[in-house]
Protein backbone atom coordinates (compact mmCIF):
# COMPACT_ATOMS: atom_id res chain seq x y z
CA UNK A 1 0.00 0.00 0.00
CA UNK A 2 1.44 3.39 -0.96
CA UNK A 3 1.87 6.08 1.67
CA UNK A 4 -1.08 8.20 0.51
CA UNK A 5 -3.54 5.31 0.61
CA UNK A 6 -2.12 4.18 3.95
CA UNK A 7 -2.71 7.67 5.36
CA UNK A 8 -6.31 7.68 4.05
CA UNK A 9 -7.05 4.23 5.51
CA UNK A 10 -5.57 5.12 8.91
CA UNK A 11 -7.38 8.45 9.07
CA UNK A 12 -10.72 6.85 8.24
CA UNK A 13 -10.12 4.12 10.81
CA UNK A 14 -9.12 6.70 13.44
CA UNK A 15 -12.38 8.60 13.02
CA UNK A 16 -14.42 5.39 13.21
CA UNK A 17 -12.55 4.33 16.35
CA UNK A 18 -13.24 7.68 18.02
CA UNK A 19 -16.97 7.15 17.51
CA UNK A 20 -16.81 3.52 18.66
CA UNK A 21 -15.06 4.56 21.86
CA UNK A 22 -17.64 7.29 22.41
CA UNK A 23 -20.19 4.48 22.30
CA UNK A 24 -18.36 2.55 25.05
CA UNK A 25 -16.66 0.00 22.80
CA UNK A 26 -12.93 -0.51 23.06
CA UNK A 27 -11.28 -0.23 19.66
CA UNK A 28 -7.79 -0.01 18.16
CA UNK A 29 -6.12 0.12 14.75
CA UNK A 30 -3.70 -2.56 13.53
CA UNK A 31 -1.69 -1.90 10.39
CA UNK A 32 -1.76 -5.51 9.23
CA UNK A 33 -2.85 -9.05 10.06
CA UNK A 34 0.24 -9.74 12.13
CA UNK A 35 -0.44 -6.77 14.41
CA UNK A 36 -4.08 -7.84 14.70
CA UNK A 37 -3.11 -11.36 15.77
CA UNK A 38 -0.68 -9.96 18.35
CA UNK A 39 -3.53 -7.88 19.80
CA UNK A 40 -5.86 -10.89 19.94
CA UNK A 41 -3.31 -12.87 21.93
CA UNK A 42 -3.42 -10.22 24.66
CA UNK A 43 -6.96 -11.42 25.43
CA UNK A 44 -6.43 -15.19 25.37
CA UNK A 45 -4.75 -17.45 27.91
CA UNK A 46 -4.00 -21.19 27.48
CA UNK A 47 -7.00 -22.11 29.64
CA UNK A 48 -9.52 -20.02 27.72
CA UNK A 49 -12.28 -21.69 25.75
CA UNK A 50 -12.51 -19.82 22.47
CA UNK A 51 -15.64 -19.58 20.32
CA UNK A 52 -15.31 -18.74 16.64
CA UNK A 53 -18.10 -17.15 14.66
CA UNK A 54 -18.73 -17.83 11.00
CA UNK A 55 -16.05 -15.44 9.77
CA UNK A 56 -13.76 -15.55 6.76
CA UNK A 57 -11.76 -12.70 8.30
CA UNK A 58 -10.82 -14.67 11.43
CA UNK A 59 -9.75 -17.65 9.34
CA UNK A 60 -7.62 -15.42 7.10
CA UNK A 61 -5.62 -14.37 10.18
CA UNK A 62 -4.32 -17.91 10.75
CA UNK A 63 -4.97 -17.66 14.47
CA UNK A 64 -7.16 -20.77 14.67
CA UNK A 65 -4.22 -22.99 13.79
CA UNK A 66 -2.18 -21.24 16.49
CA UNK A 67 -4.92 -21.79 19.06
CA UNK A 68 -5.14 -25.48 18.21
CA UNK A 69 -1.36 -25.82 18.44
CA UNK A 70 -1.41 -24.23 21.92
CA UNK A 71 -4.15 -26.60 23.08
CA UNK A 72 -6.98 -24.13 23.61
CA UNK A 73 -10.48 -25.54 23.51
CA UNK A 74 -11.89 -24.23 20.24
CA UNK A 75 -15.59 -24.05 19.41
CA UNK A 76 -15.42 -23.98 15.61
CA UNK A 77 -18.56 -25.10 13.79
CA UNK A 78 -16.83 -24.84 10.39
CA UNK A 79 -14.69 -27.88 11.13
CA UNK A 80 -15.08 -30.43 8.30
CA UNK A 81 -17.08 -33.58 8.88
CA UNK A 82 -19.30 -32.36 11.70
CA UNK A 83 -22.80 -33.75 11.98
CA UNK A 84 -25.73 -31.34 12.17
CA UNK A 85 -26.09 -32.18 15.87
CA UNK A 86 -22.40 -31.58 16.60
CA UNK A 87 -22.45 -28.28 14.71
CA UNK A 88 -25.47 -27.12 16.71
CA UNK A 89 -23.82 -28.08 20.01
CA UNK A 90 -20.67 -26.16 19.08
CA UNK A 91 -22.69 -23.06 18.17
CA UNK A 92 -24.38 -23.18 21.57
CA UNK A 93 -21.01 -23.54 23.32
CA UNK A 94 -19.77 -20.43 21.51
CA UNK A 95 -22.29 -18.39 23.46
CA UNK A 96 -20.66 -19.24 26.79
CA UNK A 97 -17.03 -19.19 25.68
CA UNK A 98 -14.36 -17.22 27.54
CA UNK A 99 -13.46 -15.36 24.35
CA UNK A 100 -15.56 -15.14 21.21
CA UNK A 101 -13.72 -14.28 17.99
CA UNK A 102 -15.54 -13.00 14.96
CA UNK A 103 -15.72 -10.18 12.48
CA UNK A 104 -18.40 -7.64 11.73
CA UNK A 105 -20.15 -7.13 8.41
CA UNK A 106 -19.88 -3.34 8.60
CA UNK A 107 -18.69 -0.57 10.91
CA UNK A 108 -20.20 2.87 10.39
CA UNK A 109 -18.37 6.16 10.68
CA UNK A 110 -20.95 6.95 13.37
CA UNK A 111 -19.60 4.14 15.59
CA UNK A 112 -22.22 1.45 14.99
CA UNK A 113 -21.73 -2.25 14.25
CA UNK A 114 -24.04 -3.83 11.67
CA UNK A 115 -24.41 -7.57 11.08
CA UNK A 116 -26.79 -9.77 9.13
CA UNK A 117 -27.01 -13.47 10.00
CA UNK A 118 -28.82 -16.55 8.84
CA UNK A 119 -28.96 -18.70 11.99
CA UNK A 120 -28.19 -15.95 14.49
CA UNK A 121 -25.55 -17.73 16.58
CA UNK A 122 -22.81 -15.30 15.54
CA UNK A 123 -24.78 -12.15 16.38
CA UNK A 124 -26.13 -13.73 19.58
CA UNK A 125 -22.61 -14.27 20.86
CA UNK A 126 -21.66 -10.65 20.19
CA UNK A 127 -24.50 -9.43 22.40
CA UNK A 128 -24.59 -11.59 25.53
CA UNK A 129 -22.89 -14.71 26.87
CA UNK A 130 -19.12 -14.80 26.23
CA UNK A 131 -16.89 -13.16 28.83
CA UNK A 132 -15.15 -11.20 26.07
CA UNK A 133 -15.91 -10.53 22.41
CA UNK A 134 -13.06 -9.69 20.02
CA UNK A 135 -14.15 -8.46 16.59
CA UNK A 136 -11.66 -8.02 13.76
CA UNK A 137 -12.53 -6.09 10.59
CA UNK A 138 -10.53 -5.03 7.58
CA UNK A 139 -10.77 -1.38 6.58
CA UNK A 140 -13.01 -2.49 3.69
CA UNK A 141 -15.82 -2.96 6.24
CA UNK A 142 -15.98 0.75 7.15
CA UNK A 143 -19.02 2.55 5.71
CA UNK A 144 -20.66 5.93 6.22
CA UNK A 145 -23.94 4.96 7.90
CA UNK A 146 -26.40 2.16 8.65
CA UNK A 147 -28.12 2.44 5.28
CA UNK A 148 -24.80 2.00 3.47
CA UNK A 149 -23.90 -0.83 5.83
CA UNK A 150 -27.00 -2.86 4.97
CA UNK A 151 -26.54 -2.15 1.27
CA UNK A 152 -22.93 -3.30 1.49
CA UNK A 153 -23.80 -6.48 3.36
CA UNK A 154 -26.57 -7.50 0.98
CA UNK A 155 -24.72 -6.64 -2.22
CA UNK A 156 -21.11 -7.42 -1.34
CA UNK A 157 -20.81 -9.80 1.63
CA UNK A 158 -23.95 -11.93 1.23
CA UNK A 159 -23.54 -12.82 -2.47
CA UNK A 160 -19.92 -13.86 -1.93
CA UNK A 161 -20.71 -15.87 1.19
CA UNK A 162 -23.63 -17.60 -0.52
CA UNK A 163 -21.46 -18.49 -3.50
CA UNK A 164 -18.63 -19.68 -1.24
CA UNK A 165 -21.06 -22.01 0.53
CA UNK A 166 -22.73 -23.13 -2.73
CA UNK A 167 -26.12 -21.97 -1.49
CA UNK A 168 -28.82 -21.89 -4.15
CA UNK A 169 -30.04 -18.32 -3.77
CA UNK A 170 -30.37 -15.60 -6.45
CA UNK A 171 -27.55 -13.38 -5.14
CA UNK A 172 -25.05 -16.23 -5.50
CA UNK A 173 -25.80 -16.19 -9.24
CA UNK A 174 -26.37 -12.47 -9.84
CA UNK A 175 -23.81 -11.00 -7.44
CA UNK A 176 -26.37 -8.60 -6.00
CA UNK A 177 -29.36 -8.63 -3.68
CA UNK A 178 -32.87 -9.16 -5.06
CA UNK A 179 -34.51 -9.34 -1.60
CA UNK A 180 -35.43 -12.98 -2.20
CA UNK A 181 -37.84 -15.14 -0.24
CA UNK A 182 -35.85 -18.30 -0.91
CA UNK A 183 -36.04 -21.06 1.74
CA UNK A 184 -32.22 -20.99 1.68
CA UNK A 185 -31.97 -17.21 2.13
CA UNK A 186 -29.02 -16.32 4.41
CA UNK A 187 -30.09 -12.74 5.25
CA UNK A 188 -32.55 -13.37 8.08
CA UNK A 189 -31.44 -11.48 11.20
CA UNK A 190 -30.25 -7.86 11.23
CA UNK A 191 -28.44 -6.70 14.38
CA UNK A 192 -27.22 -3.15 14.96
CA UNK A 193 -25.02 -2.37 17.95
CA UNK A 194 -25.65 1.29 18.63
CA UNK A 195 -23.74 1.06 21.91
CA UNK A 196 -21.80 -1.62 23.77
CA UNK A 197 -24.20 -4.09 25.43
CA UNK A 198 -24.29 -3.56 29.22
CA UNK A 199 -22.80 -6.90 30.27
CA UNK A 200 -20.47 -7.69 27.36
CA UNK A 201 -16.86 -6.60 26.90
CA UNK A 202 -16.50 -5.84 23.17
CA UNK A 203 -13.03 -5.16 21.74
CA UNK A 204 -12.75 -4.15 18.08
CA UNK A 205 -9.64 -4.30 15.91
CA UNK A 206 -9.76 -2.41 12.62
CA UNK A 207 -7.03 -3.64 10.29
CA UNK A 208 -5.35 -1.61 7.54
CA UNK A 209 -5.79 -4.46 5.07
CA UNK A 210 -8.77 -5.80 3.16
CA UNK A 211 -10.06 -8.87 5.00
CA UNK A 212 -13.07 -11.12 4.50
CA UNK A 213 -16.08 -10.17 2.42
Amino acid sequence: MDSVKEWWVEERARRAIEKLEAHEFRAIYARNKEEAVAEIWKHITPTHKVGVGGSVTIRELGILEQLEAKGNTLYNHWKPGLSREDSLAIRKNQMTSDVFLSSVNAITMNGELVNIDGAGNRVNATIFGPAKVVLVAGHNKIVEDIQEAIKRIKNVAAPQNARRLNIDVPCAKLGRCVDCNSPKRICRVVVIHERKPFLTDVFIIIVGEELGY
